[in-house]
């Protein structure tokens, strides 16, 4: 499995941005996260070419949870892109990066009153609202409408609004809102990750009638300015139809809020999901498949009922990133362990990472490739399962075909850009890995690794 950059160079070992991955692992540490900028670039232009052939009013944002950090907002900003941030500490980060405010979307299904806040005095483009007392929330910390004055001014005039942030980029006309919908949608793909369907903490749902309540009360509210409505489905989705029966759904809760409140939406963002490659077996639809079926099944919708064709917003995260990140590990003890498990090699390197610094074989049971770095030219035949250092029983991979492999050896496993770095941890006081990005055979360090004084800076005396 080829992925972005990646070859083999003259001495048979793994290159991936013109870089050697052994000198990689040798010059910055293990574990060591490589991301291949080149890879990622090339993704975000696909994602603009196939969208902007069939549809130019679409949005393509980054959903930023997959991985960010400021070196990763200055490259999705350079390649036009939007970004989806769901945290008070995403948002920061874009900030602190000088990502465009105005194509930066604020999520998350509980959002404090200091990351409101933070929003409303950035200037974000959207915030996408999830529940009722989200929206009272930023009815109280939004300018109040201007109020009629009882003197000075002839009757019914108004004295002027002072300026606020935002106004700069509205024209005084509200914040920009868009209400998240669970569109019940049950996409076929792990549990954790649906986020779609019928018992879904996200979004404001259709059967019980709080979709249509929460559109009341955006419009009634002259501190906001609708937009549109979101939605997403969940993640790591092969299956096309579920992608156009959330455009459908979309539409049609769109047409019925015209017909009840006469608002027609501006823009439908159908959120992200795409799957992406972790093993050979994997064949994810291409993006430009992604593109014609969203882009046909929203103007069908509309067709169907005579409904204006809105925008188009996209959200993908993994499908951007996910495939241009490599981890590097250091294998430190080889075993070979009596059992009678008929799906298990017997026998396991132990690696010197793991779960902390990517939970989501744990998580979710999730499956990855493996190479050997000095040897990616050999026949990958041996059969190991690799787990990490930590106190658990850690698995990477269950099953990893390698060459025959040695303590000392350096192993690449791939597919690591998503959720594995946004996801890490300290577990059992381990400082985080360093990640390099690499393009053009240059490397460069945009995080440095964790020190253990860092990993207890924050500890303060009993």
């Amino acid at each position: 499995m080829v992925l972005g950059t990646q070859n083999i160079n003259a001495q048979g070992r793994l290159e991936i941005g013109g870089c050697d991955a052994l000198e990689l692992a040798e010059r910055f540490g293990t574990p060591l996260y490589v991301l291949d900028e080149e890879a990622l670039r090339t993704r975000c232009r696909d994602y603009r070419a196939a969208f902007e052939s069939l549809k130019p009013d679409t949005e393509v944002v980054y959903a930023g949870k997959a991985a960010l950090n400021r070196a990763l907002c200055r490259i999705i900003a350079e390649e036009g892109l939007g970004l989806d941030v769901a945290s008070g500490g995403e948002l920061y980060t874009a900030l602190q990066a000088g990502f465009p405010r105005e194509r930066i979307h604020l999520h998350g299904v509980y959002k404090t009153e200091p990351e409101l806040r933070m929003a409303i005095e950035a200037g974000v483009g959207a915030i996408v609202v999830d529940n009722f007392e989200e929206i009272e929330r930023l009815k109280s910390l939004l300018p109040s409408p201007p109020v009629p004055l009882s003197h000075g001014v002839g009757e019914g005039e108004f004295a002027p609004p002072s300026p606020t942030p935002w106004e700069r980029g509205t024209g005084g006309e509200g914040f920009p809102i868009l209400i998240r919908i669970a569109p019940e949608v049950d996409a076929d793909t792990h549990p954790l990750i649906r986020t779609g369907q019928r018992d879904s903490k996200f979004g404001f749902h259709l059967l019980n009638g709080d979709a249509y309540r929460a559109v009341e009360s955006v419009l009634d509210s002259p501190q906001f300015r609708l937009t549109g409505f979101h939605c997403h489905i969940g993640s790591q989705i092969s299956d096309l139809s579920a992608f156009a029966a959330a455009a459908r759904a979309m539409v049609e809760f769109a047409h019925a809020v015209r017909q009840r409140y006469g608002y027609v939406a501006s823009l439908l963002n159908i959120g992200g999901g795409l799957a992406v490659r972790y093993t050979p077996d994997d064949q994810p639809p291409s993006v430009q498949e992604y593109a014609q079926t969203l882009v046909s099944a929203l103007r069908e919708a509309c067709r169907a009922y005579a409904y204006p064709e809105p925008a188009l917003g996209v959200e993908p995260g993994r499908s951007l990133i996910a495939e241009a990140g490599v981890t590097l590990y250091r294998v430190g003890a080889v075993k070979q362990i009596p059992h009678d498990h008929p799906n298990l090699p017997r026998e396991y390197l132990i690696v010197d990472g793991g779960v902390s610094d990517n939970p989501r074989p744990q998580m979710y049971g999730a499956r990855y490739t493996a190479v050997h770095v000095s040897r990616r030219a050999e026949p990958h035949t041996h059969a190991y399962r690799i787990l990490g250092k930590h106190c658990e029983t850690d698995p990477i991979i269950d099953c990893a075909l390698l060459p025959e492999t040695r303590a000392g050896d350096v192993i690449a496993v791939l597919t690591t850009g998503a959720y594995a770095y946004s996801m890490s941890s300290q577990y059992n006081r381990y400082p985080r890995p360093a990640m390099v990005a690499v393009r053009h055979g240059k490397a460069r360090v945009i995080v440095e690794r964790e020190t253990y004084e860092e990993v207890a800076r924050m500890d303060r005396e009993p």
